[in-house]
Parts: structure tokens; C-alpha cells; sequence
């Protein structure tokens, strides 16, 4: 049984979808402070801004996803979408590349660090 890895688009979407669901037990937690009107405001807004940052964090990954170059899966065959120089399919989790030079190699996210490819110019 292999390695499985994720792509970074539905990576940060799951985040995203984290912080709603996160923000909105926060605020329901804040109901059970009725009596005490600041604790219950304090919860409702903490509840708000987890929100409120994930429509920022999902308007970014949307911009992004624009950015994202469109390729064929070569295992599933079908379009996805790939980030950097590495990515995953969105399917079924196959290591993808377009760099020639990382052909063969194992996959590994650091590839696209700005770090390693400033090592590797030098």
C-alpha cells in the first residue's frame, strides 16, 4: 500500500471548510453564555471571523485555482488541476510533475519551496 498524497487546491478547500464549520461551533457555543452579554458577544464574533477568514481563505484558493495549469492524469485519465512544480491529482492522488528535471524522483512537496530551488541553482 502506497504512499497517498493530496493536492494543494483541496488541501487549503479543506481548510476552508474547516474554519466555517469551526466558526459556526464557536458561536453556537456562545448561546450557552446568554446570561453573561459579553462572553456570548465575544464568542459570536470570534465565530464571525473564523467565517469571515474562511471566504478570504476561499476567494485566494479561487484566484489561485485560475493560475493553475490543467493536466491529463496519466493514471486516471482524467483533467486536473496542478500548483507549483509538484502536485497530486485530484482524483486519485497520483504524484504529478511537469518539470522534466523530477521525472523519477520521489515525490516530496519540498520541490516547491523557494528554498530547495535557490539550492539547486546553486
Amino acid at each position: 500500500m502506497g504512499l497517498k498524497y493530496s493536492n494543494k487546491i483541496n488541501k487549503i478547500r479543506s481548510i476552508a471548510l474547516g474554519l466555517v464549520f469551526a466558526g459556526m461551533i464557536i458561536m453556537y457555543i456562545g448561546l450557552f453564555f446568554r446570561d453573561t452579554e459579553w462572553l456570548m458577544l465575544s464568542f459570536m464574533i470570534l465565530g464571525v471571523l473564523a467565517i469571515g477568514l474562511s471566504t478570504v481563505i476561499y476567494f485566494w484558493i479561487g484566484m489561485l485555482s485560475t493560475r493553475a495549469v490543467p493536466v491529463e492524469c496519466p493514471s486516471c485519465g482524467k483533467q486536473t488541476k496542478m500548483l507549483g512544480r509538484v502536485d497530486a491529482c485530484m482524483f486519485c492522488k497520483e504524484p504529478l510533475t511537469l518539470d522534466k528535471d523530477l521525472e523519477g524522483k520521489e515525490f516530496d512537496e519540498k520541490y516547491n519551496s523557494k528554498q530547495y530551488q535557490k539550492e539547486q541553482e546553486s
